[in-house]
């Protein structure tokens, strides 16, 4: 025997050997009595879990946010409570489209998701790379994240049913104008921001209610690549970003990110609408910062590495319904429906009791009265207190945490607003943003991804595009005659070639 712990089964007996399956004589037919081999052999067929819908492909590492503005009139959160104070935090990166083979520099929205351990309980920001996304309307989420998964028939990414939808969905154009400006392929986690993307809301102790928007903002600067250069370092590795977030922290140079919000007292969304033109809780729009300025509030530090990747990330559950007492929701159409799709995309993954895994697993106590199901994985309750209201010392709820009521309210119903909303002025106030060459090649990255796309659903988009700005589609439409030339010309030297070697 030496000093190094002594292998066992997973019931914790200790096993003699772990090179040979048990046989009778030496060439025999193994035995199913080897309870050892069928063990190791039966935990392997059951080592994944289903990998996510979306957001498969993810990176992710702990560290450490500090607040360092007082915040406190604006949210009783004590997450907030101290400048100074300190918080334990996780975070993962991700894109949206590719399964867990993808490769990580692709061009795609990236998942930016921070869970920060609070003494009042778990708070998530489960947010993107982008201020904004494709649609508004849970309704359509599915049919979005449809047309980024892979044909029915040929088992291959479809143009046309990105295009397609995009193309009937105008909603869409802020973010297909970010996802393919030179922002739309961080070269890692670290150089890019993170968005709340959402409307949501802080409530302080006197009772007042303020949306507010979430920002992340990189210290390390933006650096990006173009689609050549991505092809180029695709070609060499696909855990291109895995590499870089993991060796950066490694060698103890940890990325960081300040935090700021901006704030919009409850009753000004009404007035926010009418000079706008769009609801303050759209989540295809940005608030103007010259209305509402970003308020700092800290910075997060990544600063340690996991341990293991599958039970600290790949295991890892990020959920918006996860708020703390002076933190809320609002009538954000979007965040209504991920407050109930991904606690239960988690319920699916993972299981009923997913927030008891080490990794998601509050620093706070956890006292409730779900019970049993699968993996109830430490839950210790009275036996004798498993309802509510009981006479045996169970717990009971804390009034002193109730959320104000929402003052802004309207009648209930399924309205439809796609078309009064204005979808144009703020992806072509972004546009006229970007200097000549930005633009040029935003138009070749465009018109590439419209390669064997229809041209009724091209002309549709190329409306779309019109609308934004005229120099925007008539930019798009010189790239798409450009791409048509360089494509003739190499058919024909392809062509030549083929009749010259015959």
């Amino acid at each position: 025997m030496t000093d190094r712990p002594r292998l066992t089964t997973t019931a914790g007996a200790p096993l003699s050997s772990n090179q040979n399956s048990k046989t009778v004589g030496r060439n025999g037919p193994v035995l199913l009595e080897d309870y050892q081999l069928i063990e190791k052999l039966a935990h392997q067929n059951r080592e994944r879990v289903p990998e996510r819908v979306v957001h498969a492909k993810g990176w992710g590492a702990f560290g450490t946010l500090t607040v360092t503005e007082d915040i406190t009139r604006y949210s009783r959160a004590k997450v907030f409570a101290k400048v100074g104070g300190k918080t334990e935090m996780l975070a993962r990166f991700s894109t949206v489209a590719g399964e867990q083979g993808a490769a990580d520099a692709e061009r795609d929205v990236r998942g930016f998701s921070l869970k920060f351990y609070t003494e009042e309980g778990n708070w998530d920001v489960v947010g993107n790379n982008t201020p904004v996304f494709f649609v508004a309307d849970p309704y359509k989420f599915p049919d979005f994240i449809h047309t980024q998964k892979r044909h029915p028939r040929t088992n291959l990414r479809s143009a046309t049913a990105m295009w397609d939808f995009w193309s009937l969905c105008p909603e869409s154009l802020h973010q297909i104008t970010i996802l393919m400006s030179d922002r739309g392929i961080p070269v890692d986690p670290s150089r890019m921001n993170g968005y709340g993307s959402h409307t949501f809301s802080f409530w302080n102790d006197g009772g007042e209610r303020f949306w507010v928007k979430f920002h992340f903002k990189t210290k390390q600067g933006h650096k990006t690549f173009t689609n050549e250069e991505a092809e180029k370092v695709i070609a060499k590795s696909r855990e291109s970003y895995q590499e870089a977030l993991y060796g950066m922290i490694e060698a103890g140079h940890f990325p960081k990110w300040d935090f700021f919000v901006q704030v919009m007292p409850e009753m000004e969304a009404e007035d926010f609408e009418k000079k706008t033109g769009w609801s303050a809780f759209d989540l295809t729009k940005v608030w103007p910062h010259g209305m509402y300025p970003l308020i700092k509030v800290g910075e997060f530090e990544l600063n340690r590495n996991p341990d293991n990747y599958f039970t600290d990330i790949e295991q890892s559950a990020f959920n918006p319904s996860n708020v703390v007492p002076g933190i809320g929701f609002s009538p954000d159409k979007m965040l209504q429906g991920r407050l109930f799709s991904y606690p239960d995309a988690h319920r699916y993954r993972i299981g009923v009791h997913y927030e008891s895994l080490e990794v998601n697993k509050p620093r706070s106590p956890v006292n409730h009265y779900n019970r049993d199901g699968s993996m109830p994985f430490g839950l210790r309750t009275n036996p004798d207190a498993y309802y509510e209201p009981n006479s045996f010392g169970g717990p009971v709820e804390d009034p002193s945490v109730e959320e104000p009521p929402h003052r802004y309210s309207g009648q209930v119903g399924r309205y439809e607003y796609r078309g009064e909303a204005d979808h144009y002025s703020q992806p072509r106030a972004l546009f006229e943003m970007f200097d000549d060459a930005h633009k040029e090649r935003l138009f070749k990255t465009i018109a590439g991804a419209m390669q064997g796309v229809p041209q009724f659903i091209v002309d549709r988009q190329l409306g779309h595009f019109d609308k934004v700005h005229a120099d925007y589609g008539a930019g798009i439409r010189r790239a798409l005659a450009a791409q048509q030339r360089d494509d003739a010309q190499a058919s024909l030297t392809t062509s030549h070639s083929a009749e010259a070697a015959e």
